[in-house]
């Protein structure tokens, strides 16, 4: 009998990545691995990268000389860098990481075997090439870490919008989709498994197109169609593209999340012309209107970003005011980090002092902590048929899972287990977590 070697993978960054992992894992086992959780079992250690903020790449450079203890333990240890800071640095981690045996970017997963036997033979292994058309859409994921009830679909490849701040579509490459037969097989088949929720994935979900001349919204409606027990949430919208023809068909499948995250980055219309975001205040504000139009019970998330290049006081207050005005379920929200050889590095300085980006995110962070309780009071009495996913990190006795508006609800167990649908009635909240008890 072969004793397969064991794999373990760490995953940073975005929903991508996690996907991403999954594809990796399932490749290595198709080759004579088994993936592991346990670290010191590991023959093949493999990061998975992000190259998003510089500070993601701090941790994961810290990260790797941890690593390389375990190297240390066991002489025939690969360890390999994938993902986009592998595209993004190339060269420069084989050199300053002298235990990284193999990196791989985001399109060159397939290339694996290939690379681990020249690392096996001694040889440092590198595959950064971009791909037009790789979507490894024939790859059945292996659901690392998987909870058995929520998955992550990813329906697409790269992006070219070309956000000045951002370093995606230089290690992502162009666009790309995958065929809606080959997502709807996948949907259909973590269905039969068990799952009941997924998560279409794409870096702009909105511009999915495919030879078959299916947009976003018809291939929403196409998985929605699968199952009414089956949840469909996606990731990410860009606010130029986000269409009322999307909306509709969420407004006529009540199985299709009422949650939309739609990044602003920022309230002033100067900014999001450096950023090249390709919309205005004015543009922004009324998909807000529209999707309450036709989603009135639908939760808003953002992302913001403090203290882009030039970014005045005025500009500061204007994204304030603009939270204030949408009033935000939830929010992720960072400090302006230039990233070498995007735009804004080459155009622009990164001229707002450090201490004033860090004192903007503290009041961006607080108000938003404000509106996420307030937006949590208002579901007190409400009841939300509610999706469970698992024990509670904080009792035994209660279970946690999400209402179709994404927000985590804690209730006790009774006779529940995950993957089952209850309705609760929320008698209390806090800032992240709404808290109440099962209804017949």
């Amino acid at each position: 009998m072969n004793i397969k070697k064991k794999l373990y993978i760490e995953t940073y960054g975005c929903q991508m990545n996690f996907s991403d992992s999954q594809i990796v894992g399932s490749i290595m086992t198709d080759h004579e691995f088994e993936t592991t959780d346990q670290i010191g079992e590991a023959d093949l250690i493999f990061v998975n990268t992000c190259s998003i903020r510089d500070n993601a790449e701090k941790r994961i450079r810290a990260r790797l000389k941890e690593f390389n203890r375990y190297k240390k333990k066991k002489p025939g240890l690969i360890i390999g860098v994938l993902g986009c800071m592998a595209e993004r640095l190339k060269e420069q981690l084989l050199e300053e990481e002298k235990m990284v045996d193999v990196i791989v970017g985001p399109d060159a997963y397939r290339d694996l075997p290939r690379l681990l036997n020249l690392a096996e033979s001694g040889q440092k292994a590198i595959n950064v090439i971009l791909s037009a058309d790789e979507t490894y859409a024939d790859i059945d994921p292996v659901r690392l870490e998987s909870n058995g009830v929520s998955a992550f679909i990813s329906i697409m490849r790269g992006c070219e919008n070309f956000c000045t701040y951002c370093v995606v579509p230089f290690t992502r490459g162009k666009e790309r989709s995958r065929e809606p037969e080959t997502i709807i097989k996948e949907a259909r088949g973590l269905f039969e498994q068990g799952y009941r929720e997924v998560t279409l994935l794409g870096q702009n979900v909105n511009s999915y197109k495919n030879e078959a001349g299916i947009g976003f919204p018809g291939l929403m409606e196409l998985v929605a169609s699968i199952s009414p027990q089956l949840r469909v949430r996606f990731a990410t919208s860009h606010p130029k593209d986000l269409s009322d023809e999307l909306l509709k068909v969420m407004a006529a499948h009540p199985n299709i999340c009422r949650s939309i995250h739609l990044p602003v980055q920022s309230g002033s219309d100067a900014m999001l012309k450096l950023m090249n975001r390709k919309y205005t205040k004015k543009w922004y504000l009324g998909r807000i209107e529209a999707i309450m139009k036709y989603l009135p019970d639908c939760a808003l998330s953002t992302d913001i970003i403090a203290g882009f290049c030039n970014e005045t006081e005025e500009d500061h207050m204007e994204t304030m005011q603009l939270m204030e005005k949408v009033g935000y379920d939830y929010a992720y929200m960072f400090k302006y980090s230039e990233r070498p050889d995007t735009l804004a590095a080459r155009k622009y300085k990164d001229n707002v002092p450090e201490e004033v980006k860090s004192l903007r995110l503290q009041q961006i962070i607080d108000l938003q902590q404000k509106l996420s309780l307030k937006s949590n009071k208002a579901d007190i009495g409400k009841t939300f048929e509610v999706l469970v996913e698992s024990i509670s990190r904080k009792s035994g006795e209660e279970l946690a899972g999400r209402n179709s508006q994404n927000k985590v609800v804690v209730f006790p167990k009774g006779s529940f287990k995950p993957g089952d649908y209850v309705n609760v009635k929320i008698e209390s909240c806090t800032t992240a977590t709404l808290k109440g008890t099962f209804v017949a």
